[in-house]
């Protein structure tokens, strides 16, 4: 009868190790299941659209930012850097936050005459982001020879996404979302 407590007792051990011990930790894991990273993201070609409008919004797991054009997105780049500058003159733009992402729409603010689509002042802020989860400033950093820069100030180095959309109509729109938490 002794035996077969003391396998009755193996058993149960090995049977409740097997529901108390923790699973393997996965390279996977993420925050709301994105798994983006934050190293630069581009796409190389240039635009013949330009940049009509920038808007911010908030979502449960991360804060957008778009950037409305009136034709395709081609090209862009947006990368983490240690100050974001402003387009021709290199002179920095002071942005909120502890960690800023340079923006690059391969498209001028401008049309194909010169004449300004979209002209706010080089540091203007360009949405209220007050209230935002990890977005602590939006602003204007020029446009120069076809590319069109806005800095992003974040409260963190935090993974983000850059989309192209197309829509509405012959229009289409750049996303970059900043997660809220790794």
């Amino acid at each position: 009868m002794k035996k077969v407590h003391a396998w009755l007792a193996v058993i149960l051990v090995a049977v409740g190790l097997g529901f108390v011990a923790p699973a393997p930790a996965s390279a996977a894991t993420s925050y709301c299941g994105l798994v983006w990273g934050s190293l630069a993201k581009a796409a190389p070609q240039l635009s013949t659209a330009s940049v009509t409008n920038v808007r911010t919004g908030q979502h449960y797991c991360f804060d957008r930012m778009v950037v409305d054009l009136n034709g395709p997105v081609k090209g862009y780049t947006v990368q983490y850097v240690p100050a974001v500058v402003q387009d021709g003159s290199g002179s920095e733009i002071p942005l909120l936050g502890s960690a800023f992402l340079q923006v690059t729409v391969n498209a001028p603010s401008y049309d194909s005459s010169g004449n300004a689509t979209f002209s706010p002042a080089p540091g203007a802020k360009l949405s209220d982001v007050s209230g935002y989860q990890t977005y602590r400033q939006v602003a204007y950093a020029g446009s120069f020879e076809g590319y069109t820069s806005l800095g992003l100030g974040v409260r963190a180095r935090l993974p983000f996404r850059v989309i192209a959309l197309d829509g509405p109509g012959a229009g289409s729109r750049l996303v970059v979302d900043v997660a809220h938490f790794w």
